[in-house]
C-alpha cells in the first residue's frame, strides 16, 4: 500500500513537472520586441483574410512596366528575407508582392493545424485574387520552403486549372527541391518526426538555440549580425510561432511523398526557369545538388554565386542575387 502511494505521488509530480515546462519556458523566453526596421516592415504591410489573417507587402514600383514579381520565402523565416532586395525589385517591376505563409512571420499561426504545401499554394492564389491580379502573368521568385510552394503552383498552372495563376517565369534559390540531396538540420529531423519530444523542444527553444542552429547555414564571411538574428527570431516568436515549427516541418515528409508531382512539374513546363545557387549550402550541398538539378532540368539556366555564399543568397549577397535575377528576367 505504501509503495502504491509512493508511485502515485511520483506520477503526480511527474505530471506537474510536464505542465510546468511550458510555463517556465514562456517565463524565461518572452517574445522579443520588434526592432525599428522590423516594426516598419510590419506597419507598411497589410493583412487579408483567408479564414485566417495573412500578412503581405504589396509595393508598387516603376510606372508603365506591367511586370509583377511575387516573393515566396523560406523556412523558418518570413517575407522580411526580401528586405535587402526590395528596392532593387521595385526599380524593375510594377508590382512586388511578398507574403508571410500561414504559420510564419506576422501571419496567423493556428494550432493544432495540419500545415501543408497545398494550403500555402492556395493562399498565394487567394492573395493574388484579392489584389485583382489573378489574370496577370506572374514572375515567381522563391527560396527554400517557397521553392516547394512554387512547384505546387507550377503543377497547377501546368494542369490549366480554372482560377489558377498564369506564371510567366520562375526563379528558385537554394531550396531542397530534391528530397534525395536535401540535408536537414538535426533539430529539423527531430521535430519533423513528431513524437513526445516535439512539444517540449518547441517550448524550450530560445534565441540561443535558434541562432546556434541557423548561423551555420550562412557562409563564414556573410553571417547575420546579432540584431539580424533577433529580427528573424522575433518573426518566429510572433504569435507563438515556435510552437508550430514541428507542424510546419511536415513539408519535408510531404516533399518525399509528392516528389513525382513537384519535380515533374519543373521538368515538364516550357516557361523560363532559373536557379540562383549559393554553393556553400550545407542543406543542398555542392556538387550533388547542382549535378542532379542540371540532369533533371537541362532547360533551366543557373547562376552560381561566389563560393563563400551559402543557403541565404538574398541576404548574404543581395547585389549578386539581384544581378543574377535581373539577368534572367531580361533574357526573355
Amino acid at each position: 500500500m505504501v509503495r502504491r502511494d509512493r508511485l502515485r505521488r511520483m506520477r503526480e509530480w511527474w505530471q506537474v513537472g510536464l505542465l510546468a515546462v511550458p510555463l517556465l519556458a514562456a517565463y524565461l523566453h518572452p517574445p522579443p520586441q520588434l526592432s525599428p526596421a522590423l516594426h516598419s516592415w510590419k506597419t507598411s504591410g497589410k493583412f487579408f483574410l483567408q479564414g485566417l489573417r495573412i500578412f503581405y507587402q504589396g509595393g508598387t514600383g516603376v510606372i508603365g512596366e506591367p511586370a509583377i514579381s511575387v516573393l515566396l520565402h523560406g523556412f523558418p523565416t518570413s517575407s522580411y528575407d526580401g528586405w535587402h532586395i526590395w528596392e532593387g525589385l521595385t526599380l524593375r517591376f510594377h508590382r512586388v508582392i511578398a507574403l508571410d505563409f500561414l504559420g510564419f512571420g506576422f501571419s496567423d499561426k493556428p494550432r493544432p493545424h495540419q500545415y501543408s504545401i497545398f494550403e500555402q499554394a492556395s493562399i498565394v492564389e487567394s492573395l493574388l485574387r484579392h489584389l485583382g491580379l489573378q489574370n496577370r502573368r506572374i514572375n515567381l521568385l522563391s527560396h527554400d520552403y517557397g521553392d516547394i510552394v512554387a512547384q505546387e503552383l507550377l503543377y497547377r498552372y501546368k494542369q490549366n486549372r480554372s482560377g489558377r495563376l498564369t506564371i510567366k517565369s520562375l526563379c528558385l534559390s537554394n531550396g531542397g527541391i530534391f528530397p534525395e540531396t536535401h540535408r536537414p538540420l538535426l533539430l529539423q529531423k527531430l521535430l519533423k518526426d513528431g513524437g513526445v519530444l516535439s512539444p517540449i523542444l518547441t517550448r524550450l527553444m530560445n534565441f540561443f538555440v535558434f541562432s546556434r542552429g541557423l548561423t551555420p547555414v550562412f557562409g563564414p564571411y556573410t553571417r547575420p549580425t546579432e540584431s539580424e538574428l533577433w529580427d528573424m527570431w522575433a518573426g518566429i516568436r510572433n504569435n507563438d510561432g515556435n510552437l508550430v515549427i514541428d507542424s510546419l516541418l511536415q513539408y519535408i515528409n510531404q516533399r518525399k511523398k509528392f516528389r513525382r508531382r513537384w519535380v515533374g512539374a519543373l521538368a515538364s513546363v516550357t516557361i523560363p526557369i532559373h536557379f540562383i545557387y549559393g554553393p556553400l549550402d550545407p542543406i543542398n550541398p555542392y556538387p550533388e545538388f547542382l549535378e542532379l538539378y542540371r540532369k533533371t532540368l537541362p532547360r533551366s539556366t543557373v547562376s552560381i554565386l561566389d563560393d563563400h555564399i551559402s543557403h541565404y543568397p538574398q541576404l548574404e549577397d543581395p547585389m549578386g542575387f539581384l544581378n543574377a535575377y535581373m539577368g534572367f528576367i531580361n533574357s526573355f
